[in-house]
């Protein structure tokens, strides 16, 4: 299972269920930014399951015929918010107070890779804010990865899920939740021409199962 960064935690519950579902089932996670898990399905690399944390990765791997044909649903929303050390002295109220210049190094998941990366930019690109901003950015290969910089206070903020940011609410907290010009939603696909092709699209059409949905909303996704 190829799966966004974001979705660790939530997947490592769901996967015991699953294989108790399935008997002889074994699923390995494979988890990244979704820009890079695709490159690796493009490249060959083996994978039967794909769930990626936004619409454009997996709009790519359809239309390269990475994707099962007709087999892909959306199954969990998710919030970007920015996020800053407990204790810090960046609190901004909104994005233009991220000009503020207790706000001086910004972790965001580089956008040609991580989806996260790529909604905070249309969200400052939204607000005229880009140009401005972007000398701040400190490059984060995940959303985990931009998580970790705010929360060992490397970075002064940063933009992350709603889901990542509860997962440390000792150490970092949300300063505002990020309005962005579309609505953050996961997909989730069997690979084409997958060895396990039954169990790939089994673990697909789990993840909209009332139980694993209930997991889901555990770790702080929403409904598709």
């Amino acid at each position: 299972m190829s799966a966004a960064a974001s979705l660790g935690n939530a997947f490592a519950e769901l996967k015991p269920a699953f294989e108790a579902a399935h008997p002889g089932a074994s699923l390995s996670l494979n988890l990244g930014a979704s820009g890079a898990l695709l490159q690796q399905i493009a490249k060959g690399a083996p994978a039967d399951v794909f769930a990626s944390a936004d619409q454009e990765s997996m709009d790519t791997a359809q239309r390269r015929g990475l994707l099962a044909a007709g087999k892909r649903v959306n199954f969990a929303s998710n919030s970007l918010v920015l996020i800053v050390p407990v204790g810090g002295k960046c609190q901004p109220a909104n994005l233009e107070q991220l000009l503020q210049t207790a706000c001086g190094r910004i972790a965001i998941g580089v956008p040609g890779s991580v989806p996260a990366g790529r909604y905070a930019m249309a969200a400052l690109e939204s607000a005229g804010l880009r140009s401005a901003i972007e000398r701040r950015m400190i490059a984060a290969q995940n959303v985990r990865q931009a998580l970790d910089y705010v929360a060992r206070g490397e970075v002064d903020a940063g933009f992350v899920y709603g889901t990542d940011a509860a997962l440390l609410r000792d150490r970092v907290r949300v300063a505002f939740t990020v309005p962005t010009p579309q609505r953050i939603l996961y997909p989730a696909a069997p690979i084409a021409g997958s060895a396990q092709a039954a169990l790939a699209q089994a673990f697909v059409d789990y993840l909209v199962s009332p139980g694993a949905q209930a997991v889901l909303a555990k770790y702080g996704f929403g409904k598709p």
